[in-house]
């Protein structure tokens, strides 16, 4: 009997995935207006957050982590590098491979968040302690979950 609770989806959880995809939602719109504001094309701008998360990272690395092509993302990588976004470095395990390294001094992207890093601050600040560490345990769990499944429907459909 327990077990059938299990399996059972409430309407708590049916409402909170569908809030889930409408703040996913949110995101995507967000960041292209972010990124428009400051004169780049989506996926350059998905690229730097990308950059700003995971640190240096391999072009192949940042390639299977878009979805780009390796073609675009050398192209995507030359523009990022013209606008004092990322600067290339040679591997120091591997001289064949290039480290994409992000470049933190340019405050654009940073003062552009900011608005709204700014808001967070304070919706985070109406939870307590413990509110916030289960509220971070989900969302973490959320994004490997959303990883998993980018992996799951890059190489589904690349087939």
């Amino acid at each position: 009997m327990s077990r059938d609770r299990h399996n059972q989806v409430t309407i708590q959880q049916e409402d909170l995935t569908l809030r889930m995809r409408g703040l996913g939602s949110r995101t995507v719109l967000y960041q292209q207006k972010v990124a428009t504001s400051l004169g780049l094309y989506n996926n350059d701008f998905l690229s730097i957050d990308i950059l700003h998360e995971k640190g240096p990272i391999t072009a192949g690395e940042l390639s299977k982590l878009t979805g780009l092509t390796t073609g675009s993302i050398t192209t995507l990588i030359d523009r990022l590098e013209k606008n004092g976004f990322v600067r290339r470095e040679h591997d120091p395990n591997d001289r064949r491979k290039v480290i994409i390294v992000p470049l933190y001094e340019n405050n654009d992207v940073g003062n552009a968040y900011l608005p709204l890093h700014t808001k967070m601050v304070k919706l985070a600040s109406s939870f307590t302690e413990q509110e916030l560490e289960l509220i971070t345990t989900f969302l973490g769990k959320a994004s490997t979950i959303l990883e998993e499944q980018i992996h799951y429907l890059s190489t589904t459909t690349s087939n």
